[in-house]
């Protein structure tokens, strides 16, 4: 029997697909899943963005179909961090009066992308800020910021301390750094209030990308991924 070639990378909550480009530079098929994207699930050339939340049967029936492949390379996950992140801690208790379960929604969401993860057979992670997600469920296994990948993206050198939960063999990224570049500045800290600031803030840095990509595809020729 053969044995099926992993050429395809799922992304959960992901609307950039900053995390996503290393992989279909090198010939994979990704999938996005974020409920920012056009309603439906729309395919251009490799990528194929399905616009709903994880928890909705569109979303289910995609990634059922790609994990009953047997081909998934890689999952990463970014669920939403505005109830779980310590830097909100203040509205806690406020969000809590509205909406007792406020915070086990936000966990659902996390542990999604763990099921989803395990269930691939692949390296995965989830992303989150230092958050209560190491009270909820456990401590995260690495943290990193920006800065440290800054030898890939020059532009990327910024601090933000970003955990991550891991899984299936998922290999962390040796620190590359372009020490030239002098201290990192604090732009996520000084991002003004607005439509955009949540993204703004929560976009996947392109020099992590590249490094998690590097360390952890399965080293197939592109030629071989893309047949």
């Amino acid at each position: 029997m053969t044995t099926p070639i992993r050429n395809i990378a799922i992304f959960l909550c992901d609307l950039t697909g900053i995390m996503a480009s290393p992989w279909v530079e090198a010939g994979y098929q990704v999938i996005l899943v974020d409920p920012q994207h056009p309603a439906g699930t729309h395919t251009d050339g490799q990528i194929t963005r399905v616009g709903h939340v994880i928890d909705h049967p569109e979303s289910w029936r995609v990634i059922r179909e790609v994990i009953a492949t047997g081909r998934i390379a890689f999952v990463a996950g970014f669920p939403p961090c505005t109830d779980l992140a310590v830097s909100g801690a203040r509205w806690f208790e406020a969000k809590r009066k509205i909406d007792p379960a406020v915070q086990f929604k936000a966990m659902h969401v996390v542990w999604q992308c763990q099921m989803i993860g395990e269930l691939s057979g692949a390296p995965w992670f989830a992303e989150n800020p230092v958050s209560q997600i190491s009270s909820f469920w456990r401590k995260p296994d690495h943290t990193f910021s920006p800065e440290y990948f800054t030898g890939y993206c020059a532009d990327d050198n910024y601090s933000k301390k970003t955990c991550l939960w891991i899984g299936g063999g998922f290999v962390m990224p040796d620190k590359f750094r372009d020490v030239t570049l002098g201290p990192p500045d604090d732009r996520i800290h000084k991002a003004p209030p607005g439509p955009d600031r949540a993204n703004f803030r929560s976009a996947t840095p392109h020099g992590f990308a590249r490094a998690v990509f590097l360390a952890n595809h399965p080293h197939h020729v592109v030629s071989d991924i893309a047949a």
